[in-house]
């Protein structure tokens, strides 16, 4: 099994510009450690034959089909109501704002 010493971590810490306590370095050494023993269990699983399992729920997206709508109409009939500034090419005026 392979051990995270707090060296390790120190040096991780000194790399990554953090500053690390000896107390913290201590407590995340021996947390890395446990991940990486457990890891290494997983890696020791014989896996060879089972097909890997990507969904276990088994839903299924359910998706439509694209339908082109032309909400134009609708659009400028909106603008045209509530944009005092709107101009015939459809963009809005808006007032400077650099002076």
């Amino acid at each position: 099994m392979s051990k995270v010493t707090p060296e390790d971590i120190q040096k991780l810490a000194q790399l990554s510009a953090l500053s690390v306590s000896r107390t913290e370095a201590e407590h995340l050494a021996r947390d890395l450690s446990a991940i990486v023993g457990y890891v290494e269990q997983l890696a020791a699983v014989d896996t060879a034959g089972l097909e890997p399992t990507y969904q276990v729920t088994g839903l299924q997206n359910v998706e439509r089909p694209d339908e082109v709508t032309d909400y134009s109409d609708l659009r400028h009939g909106l603008l045209d109501a509530n944009v005092p500034n709107l101009r015939p090419d459809g963009h809005i005026g808006v007032g400077r704002v650099l002076k």
